[in-house]
């Protein structure tokens, strides 16, 4: 919604004049494209295309903005009129940050040994809006990327740089009506866990979750299984599938032990941690992220082999945790 109409905004007149122009001297990838990168990507993503193996092998179109990042370190010539759009923005109290979209386009593929430069523009800057996080004005840059001097691609990145709403205040919950574990976990004065980003690709899967039943993709092409669910098959790109449902055994593959900031509704104490965040690699081959219980988060291990459970975490969601075992 845009906030202010008819209202002259002499801030958006001022940051209007910064469309078009340079977000920062244009850059050069710091390191070549490589197969190393693209192979640790890909394991990354799960993403087993023979095209990115192999001689002859390209780099996944995706991965277009990788070889544009400056990493921890950064690209120590990059400033300019983007810094100075920004200064604009923090001095009239919009000190928020939010990226809200990308857009990408692909040129020519990116091969080993390539050799990529890359210039951004700013290319557009909105009027004055009010969203749920605050009122504030998007900014666009544009980022086009060369390999060997020929065009690429093209990636667009939004941003919302806001002034925060201030927090209404939230009703205090009522009571439930049965605040006993129910047998699935769910605790007498737990706070409410974040709700699940569902859509059209994994509405299927939640679907199952509510029913009690772990369900993982299965290519109808190729009988490729795929976690997390996805609209088309990675190996052979078929967008046919079925489901199987996963028999609950697995074991730890890696975790991370959170220790702050607290969150009370993902520890088993509701105290708000530290609790153990795992990836767990089930039986059937695939992986899955989630939370491991009945154990002290210390005791949490690789190799260490787990169950599902379903747990209520609160009376209207159901989620998918396994439980631990230290013998």
């Amino acid at each position: 919604m845009t906030a202010g109409q008819g209202v002259r905004d002499e801030l958006y007149e001022r940051l209007r004049a910064y469309e078009g122009r340079a977000a920062a001297t244009a850059g050069v990838g710091k390191d070549l494209v490589s197969e190393p990168m693209i192979r640790h990507w890909c394991e990354a993503m799960g993403d087993a295309h023979p095209a990115y193996a192999g001689p002859g092998a390209v780099a996944p179109p995706t991965m277009l903005q990788a070889w544009t990042m400056g990493g921890l370190s950064g690209h120590t010539d990059r400033s300019g009129p983007y810094d100075e759009l920004f200064g604009l923005l923090d001095g009239a109290g919009y000190t928020s940050v939010v990226a809200t979209d990308c857009e990408q386009e692909y040129l020519r593929p990116l091969r080993p040994g390539d050799r990529i430069t890359f210039d951004a523009v700013i290319e557009a800057v909105s009027e004055r809006k009010t969203t749920k996080l605050g009122t504030g004005y998007f900014v666009t840059t544009r980022m086009d990327v060369r390999a060997q001097d020929e065009p690429a691609g093209t990636h667009r990145f939004r941003i919302l740089k806001y002034r925060p709403a201030k927090p209404k205040p939230k009703p205090r919950p009522s009571p439930s009506p049965n605040p006993k574990r129910e047998g699935e976990g769910a605790r007498k004065g737990n706070p409410l866990r974040s709700r699940p980003v569902v859509n059209r690709d994994n509405a299927g899967f939640w679907e199952g979750v509510a029913a009690r039943r772990l369900l993982i993709q299965r290519c109808t092409a190729c009988g490729t299984l795929r976690f997390p669910w996805l609209p088309g098959c990675n190996a052979c790109g078929s967008a046919g599938w079925d489901t199987v449902e996963a028999s609950g055994e697995g074991t730890v593959f890696s975790h991370v032990v959170m220790h702050h900031p607290p969150f009370p509704a993902f520890s088993e104490n509701g105290e708000g941690g530290p609790y153990a965040v795992a990836l767990i690699e089930l039986t059937e081959g695939v992986r899955m992220v989630s939370n491991v219980i009945g154990v002290p988060c210390d005791k949490v291990r690789v190799g260490m082999p787990v169950r599902l459970e379903f747990l209520r975490a609160d009376p209207e969601l159901v989620l998918p945790v396994f439980r631990g075992s230290e013998g």
